[in-house]
């Protein structure tokens, strides 16, 4: 069965080789997944209260947002939200890469550090940025409508949907909006798994980065599966507490991140 999936990703990884960049994009097995974890998870060890903290920040951040959209009757926006935030997630990372290039060069890491990285390369990152955000209101903007569309004869509040939730209606639209977020969760990892780090590390464009994270992608198809479900599940179990849960799964995700990059894309001397 291996024999038969590595033949059958060979024109596939070919056709990537052709792409620019592409001989910066290292192949590597699975099994480099829970490396990347053990890495991040001994990142976090050695900073201290620097990645907690910063996990803490995005905690509180997600906390006002949905206290905010409940007072302000938009509480059917919080499920998007959720999903936004996981979307926007590579972006809210950049702190945490920064703090496992500084725990990788010996350099002792710090919470301002990690809140200002992106002025390593800071046009091209507030750029990657800005596209993300508007990423996110489509994805907002889509499930308003496709709401109004399944219920237009239904208040947009969160009591309604759960009030349709069982019915056909009700699980029609949660497939529809399931399925979309899927595809939206894609294009978001394709383009961002090793971008937002690469920025970071060397002077790129948002472009080419882009570009290097969907040869990385192209290359490792069955590695990348397993870490973005990796990433789902971490991030779920984060959320599922009640965004608690986050202060230690974003760090780890974000750290692991780092080196997951390092794994795939050749530094500059070695392309």
């Amino acid at each position: 069965m291996a024999d038969t999936q590595s033949t059958a990703s060979q024109p596939v990884r070919q056709a990537a080789a052709g792409f620019p960049y592409a001989d910066r994009v290292r192949e590597v097995e699975p099994a480099r997944v829970f490396v990347w974890l053990a890495a991040g998870w001994a990142d976090m060890r050695a900073a201290g209260w620097v990645s907690p903290a910063y996990g803490a920040l995005f905690v509180a951040i997600g906390f006002a947002l949905t206290v905010g959209l409940t007072m302000a009757g938009m509480a059917y926006l919080i499920a998007p939200m959720i999903g936004g935030f996981l979307l926007v997630a590579p972006l809210l990372a950049l702190g945490l890469y920064a703090v496992s290039r500084d725990a990788e060069e010996g350099r002792r890491p710090g919470f301002w550090r990690a809140l200002t990285a992106w002025r390593a390369n800071p046009y091209h990152i507030l750029t990657a940025g800005l596209v993300l955000m508007l990423f996110v209101m489509i994805w907002v903007r889509l499930n308003v409508i496709a709401y109004a569309l399944f219920f237009p004869y239904h208040s947009m509040t969160f009591a309604s949907l759960f009030e349709q939730a069982l019915t056909l209606q009700g699980l029609t639209f949660l497939a529809f909006v399931t399925a979309l977020g899927l595809a939206f969760a894609a294009i978001a990892f394709v383009t961002n798994v090793t971008a937002l780090p690469m920025m970071l590390d060397r002077p790129v464009d948002v472009f080419a980065a882009a570009l290097v994270s969907v040869i990385a992608v192209v290359k490792n198809p069955r590695v990348m599966a397993l870490w973005a479900g990796v990433i789902v599940l971490v991030t779920g179990i984060g959320m599922l507490t009640a965004f608690v849960g986050l202060v230690v799964a974003l760090p780890l995700v974000g750290h692991a991140s780092w080196h997951a990059y390092r794994d795939l894309v050749k530094r500059e001397e070695e392309a």
